[in-house]
């Protein structure tokens, strides 16, 4: 057991000591953040999403009209054919 490196660990989590900065002048100072352009664009891009409704209502209503009145129609060998070649990239 190395007992310099536990001292030095523990003078690093010490908290019983807290240094504190003297405050000169009676200016009082006070936090600022900042956002990057980046971060300002991440917040955009998640506002637009979050506003964005999760399914298209339109395509929906279509296809369903489509299938209750009996004119939707699947080329069954198509999809076979994107069903297999999905597999074959999945694995």
């Amino acid at each position: 057991m190395r007992i310099e490196a536990y001292n030095q660990i523990h003078q690093l989590y010490q908290t019983s000591k807290v240094n504190k900065a003297k405050q000169t002048g009676s200016a009082s100072r006070s936090d600022q953040l900042q956002f990057s352009n980046l971060g300002k664009d991440i917040g955009t891009a998640q506002a637009a999403i979050s506003a964005t409704p999760d399914i298209r209502e339109d395509l929906v209503a279509s296809l369903k009209s489509k299938v209750q009145s009996g004119s939707y129609s699947v080329d069954s060998a198509a999809f076979a054919e994107k069903l297999l070649q999905r597999a074959s990239e999945i694995v």
